[in-house]
């Protein structure tokens, strides 16, 4: 099976609950409620301004430090107006970033290289990572039906799978081709060891995922918090594996600007204050606790808060009687000293080492200049030492993945694609 349909085939076959939402990406769900106003505005904050500054997000945990930056005062702080917009799909958000509907966007690190390659969009179009938003705290869900894999184990991942595509088709899910969550999927599925050409991989918005499982439109997904979590509490699947298991303190979230709002260098700067103070006070649990009941909101994510707030604290009830697991230094993390914010061209380069791995790709593209194009590392930078903020100095070093102990130097994806 291939990875891409028609939209009449997708309507027609994948009969997927919500999928207007992803192929109609107009709709656009309701904005967001009102501030708390937790930090007083700051008469030094003189931020020359053309007008409100719109920032969207998919209900995720992850879109806390944007969301937060909003309650606690903190865009106000710094001297901007900032609206934040609840989008209804990585479509949405991709198309309205494009088109300067949004100025920045809560969005998948993987988003601009998928769209500059083609990928998930028209080849060639910009769009800029300002800075990290958060690490960690993804997951594989899988329907209940699969229990018996238990947790993180690969073998039995195997074994379940390739017994279940002996007999029929089996369909996983993820949220945007070439996206954190695809990617993740495809890279544990070769762990496991089963052969992609064999199965299906569709494309469902985040908050829809829960609702496709509970109709059995597929037997697994990848996507984030805290739909992993309600569909445990659901008792309609499991969690198999998180995406710290998969690569520890991995990217995930971006802060992606349209590409004319990223020369206006004052707001964005102050944009990216905003959340990078955020980010600090979401690490520390007094602020975990408090996001969780204020993103929890029908405005926001709209899931129930001790889903959201124990995901967040690293407390993972697995769900079909496999008890509780608790991460304690690789939960979903906003800023680790700053290590989560700094935006590396390196990760930029794995991402699309992966798409020549997976297919996607026909030939490697340019790996140096897209990163260097879209990675504004020198603009994060400067807020960094304005802020008083650490920035590692990692960048462009072999790392290794923790799931399969894969080496990858960045200074050369060719060698890595040798033995991927």
């Amino acid at each position: 099976m291939t990875d891409s349909m028609s939209r009449r085939d997708f309507l027609k076959k994948a009969g997927l609950v919500g999928a207007a939402a992803f192929l109609f990406p107009g709709t656009v769900l309701s904005a967001c409620g009102k501030a708390a106003n937790k930090t007083a505005p700051s008469p030094a904050a003189t931020v020359v301004r053309s007008g409100k500054i719109k920032i969207g997000f998919i209900p995720l945990t992850d879109c806390a430090s944007v969301v937060m930056a909003k309650e606690w005062g903190l865009y106000q702080k710094y001297g901007i107006d900032v609206e934040v917009s609840k989008e209804a799909s990585w479509a949405t958000v991709r198309d309205k970033l494009l088109s300067g509907e949004l100025n920045a966007a809560h969005c998948l690190f993987g988003m601009p290289f998928s769209v500059y390659t083609g990928i998930g969009g028209q080849a060639g179009r910009e769009l800029k990572i300002a800075m990290m938003l958060n690490a960690n705290g993804q997951a594989i869900t899988l329907a209940k039906s699969f229990a018996g894999v238990g947790f993180r184990n690969l073998s039995a991942a195997r074994q379940a799978i390739e017994s279940e595509m002996a007999k029929r088709e089996v369909t996983f899910a993820m949220t945007f081709p070439g996206g954190t969550h695809d990617i993740w999927l495809r890279y544990w599925l070769k762990a496991v060891g089963v052969d992609l050409a064999k199965l299906k991989i569709i494309v469902v918005p985040p908050p829809q995922m829960v609702a496709n499982m509970k109709v059995g439109n597929m037997d697994g997904f990848c996507v984030g918090e805290p739909w992993n979590g309600v569909a445990v509490r659901e008792g309609i699947g499991f969690t198999h594996i998180a995406t710290q298991d998969i690569w520890k303190d991995h990217p995930e979230k971006a802060l992606v600007l349209n590409k004319d709002f990223s020369i206006r260098t004052d707001e964005v700067k102050a944009v990216m204050k905003a959340i990078l103070e955020a980010s600090k006070q979401l690490d520390d649990p007094s602020g975990r606790k408090e996001a969780a009941r204020v993103i929890s909101q029908q405005a926001y994510v709209n899931a129930p808060v001790e889903v959201i707030e124990n995901r967040l604290l690293g407390k993972y009830d697995l769900g079909a009687g496999l008890g509780e697991h608790v991460y304690t230094d690789d939960y979903m993390l906003f800023h680790k000293n700053g290590n989560v914010n700094f935006p590396r061209k390196a990760h930029a380069i794995f991402f699309m080492a992966q798409y020549v791995r997976f297919g996607y790709l026909k030939e490697p593209p340019d790996y140096q200049k897209i990163a260097e194009s879209l990675v504004m590392q020198d603009l994060y930078r400067q807020v960094a030492e304005e802020m008083g903020i650490p920035v590692p100095d990692d960048d462009m070093r072999p790392f290794e993945i923790k799931l399969d102990g894969a080496k990858f130097d960045p200074n050369n994806p060719a060698e890595y694609l040798k033995s991927a």
